[in-house]
């Protein structure tokens, strides 16, 4: 994987890109790191607009990589400073988007390692398994805690999603210090070489 570029911000589904290539959704609750992930893993600080203040992806955010794969970055959930209208837009958009005919291989569902998931958390991981979405769950800023605390942040997640396997479909993953960025680059690489 080389060439990574923003594509485009669809806010409607017949503004989908026309070229079907695989698609890897990258999803979870607002603020958990989605942007930096994928400056991270494609060295770059301004592929994907970061934010200190959660709920700024508002639309379906598709990036190319090597016109091989999508990524799509898709609106955080559970950000509450945005109105009831625009949650349930968002909430069409995703629904309409995942249950459309494009060819959404993977998922990536983000989860803060220094929180126990969220019923939002909980309520996605579900939703991925009923729509039959292969996913890896990326536990998020772990460079923040300590071995012990990343310890524990394991077992809070497996308590809630036991199918989860450390170094399988699991992922410890630091924006900051690149932990977890070969799992992830590895599992990237199945899709672009398939």
């Amino acid at each position: 994987m080389k060439n990574a570029r923003f594509l485009k911000s669809v806010f409607h589904l017949k503004d989908l890109p026309k070229l079907k290539l695989p698609e890897v959704i990258l999803c979870g609750r607002s603020n958990v790191g989605k942007s930096s992930f994928l400056n991270s893993i494609f060295n770059s600080k301004n592929l994907a607009k970061t934010s200190s203040s959660p709920g700024k992806t508002r639309s379906l955010n598709y990036y190319s990589i090597d016109e091989k794969i999508y990524l799509v970055d898709l609106p955080g959930f559970g950000y509450a400073k945005v109105s009831e209208s625009e949650k349930r837009n968002w909430e069409k958009l995703i629904n309409d988007y995942l249950k459309s005919d494009r060819d959404v291989s993977l998922a990536f569902h983000f989860v803060d390692s220094r929180h126990k998931p969220f019923d939002l958390d909980i309520a996605l991981n579900n939703y991925l398994r009923e729509l039959e979405i292969p996913y890896y769950v990326i536990l998020s800023k772990v460079d923040k805690l300590n071995q012990k605390e990343k310890s524990q942040a394991i077992k809070n997640v497996n308590e809630y999603f036991p199918e989860l396997l450390l170094g399988e479909n699991l992922i410890l993953y630091s924006s900051m210090k690149g932990i977890g960025k070969k799992e992830v680059v590895r599992n990237l690489d199945t899709l672009y070489f398939r």
